[in-house]
Order: structure tokens, then sequence, then C-alpha cells
């Protein structure tokens, strides 16, 4: 059950970051999901290291989606440069 917990929460935060960062991204659904994850692992880690969070907690919610929505502004700005 826990990979497909991940998966669901990946694709929630993942579907927020998009719809709140403006452009159109290219993203299908499995890059979608990634993205989530990529989002709430980096914001958990950052967390931990700031002393917000301890090992096994949340990350929070709002803080992976800012993480996903940074991530996102990355890899346009990233495949902005391959054109």
């Amino acid at each position: 059950m826990g990979i497909v917990w991940t998966i669901l929460v990946g694709l929630v935060i993942g579907v927020i970051a998009k719809f709140l960062h403006p452009g159109k991204d290219n993203m299908g659904f499995i890059a979608t999901v990634l993205l989530g994850i990529a989002g709430s692992f980096l914001a958990g880690v950052i967390g931990q290291a700031m002393g917000w969070y301890r090992a096994g907690e949340g990350a929070g919610f709002i803080a992976s989606v800012v993480v996903a929505i940074v991530l996102l502004v990355i890899y346009g700005r990233l495949r902005d440069k391959d054109i």
C-alpha cells in the first residue's frame, strides 16, 4: 500500500503544482507523478536539514507543492535552453 499511496500523493501534488505554475508544461501522467514525488521528497529533506521536521513526519503539503513548483521552473528553464 505504501507505493500506491506515494503515487497518489505525488499525483495530487504534481497536478496542483502544474495548476499553480503559469505557462504550459508538456508533461504526461508519469512525469507529473514524478514531479510530485520529487517535490515531496525534497521538501522532506530540506525540512529535516533545517530542523522543521523529524524523520517519519510528513514534509507538509504546502512545502511539497512549493518545491514542486520550483522544480517546474527549473525544468522549464532547462527545456528552453535546449531549443
